[in-house]
């Protein structure tokens, strides 16, 4: 459901429907309420209710800023993969200039190869939320084929060869890494703590009455913005690769890769 939210949505839509649906809901609950108890702004039960609301929303603060905290970690992290994972194959293209032209044509070969089935392919599977290996594996095991048969004819040659292999191995590690996390999402156990929270901690508001309205749809509206809009960072968040606000295959069609999308 949150992979089709966040592709097919903008997040301003999302941030409309969320944070403004999330408010109005919980000024018309709040109204329902005043109306169908109207001894609550007296204010009878404000004591046990503030207690019982500050008491919540610490927790229920808590538990917000470690789950929205983590998700953007990994977000950042996954663009740090990203962009380590462009690199390395940028520097195989530059590694592949000490090599005869031959073994040069064929490592561009593949590095070309690599980065068009990573953007054109794994990256619209990653957003849909189904990864897959299979579109750049066959460019990867060419690439480690070009290598394991060429055998460096000086010490000029050696010395670049073993920085191609690195980089080679460093990008099956984050390839490896990024669509582990594009497979990813915040456990169902957190998503209860976060959704249920809000269910608990929402109404909870309703029950501090003041004698003005304006005064206590205030309160609830501002209550209910804020933990909208953290419902809101959670969505957004949880998918690195979906929505606007997803890591970017920028990095792939950038640098000394710019030469592989030239038509």
């Amino acid at each position: 459901m949150s992979l089709w939210l966040l592709n097919y949505f903008s997040t301003f839509t999302l941030a409309l429907v969320t944070v403004g649906g999330t408010v109005l809901l919980a000024v018309v609950g709040s109204l329902l309420l005043r109306r169908r108890h109207p001894t609550l702004a007296d204010g009878e039960h404000n004591d046990m209710v503030g207690v019982t609301l500050g008491m919540f929303g610490a927790i229920y603060g808590i538990i917000l800023a470690f789950v929205i905290v983590t998700l953007w970690t990994n977000l950042a992290q996954a663009q740090t993969i990203v962009a380590s994972e462009a690199t390395d194959a940028a520097l195989i293209t530059r590694d592949a200039a000490a090599f005869p032209t031959s073994v040069q044509t064929r490592l561009d070969g593949t590095v070309s190869g690599y980065v068009h089935a990573v953007v054109e392919d794994q990256w619209p599977r990653m957003r849909a939320g189904r990864p897959s290996y299979g579109a750049t594996e066959t460019h990867l095991r060419d690439a480690f084929r070009v290598l394991q048969t060429y055998e460096p004819k000086s010490q000029h040659e050696q010395v670049f060869y073993q920085q191609a292999v690195n980089h080679l191995d460093d990008i099956a590690s984050q390839r490896r890494a990024r669509i582990t996390m594009a497979g990813q999402e915040l456990p169902w156990l957190l998503q209860v703590l976060a959704y249920g929270g809000a269910c608990v901690l929402i109404p909870l508001t309703f029950l501090y009455g003041t004698r003005k309205r304006r005064i206590q749809m205030l309160f609830v509206a501002s209550v209910a913005g804020l933990v909208g809009f953290s419902l809101l960072l959670i969505v957004v968040l949880d998918r690195p690769f979906s929505g606007e606000l997803s890591v970017s295959p920028a990095p792939f069609r950038q640098g000394a890769l710019a030469q592989y999308w030239v038509r």
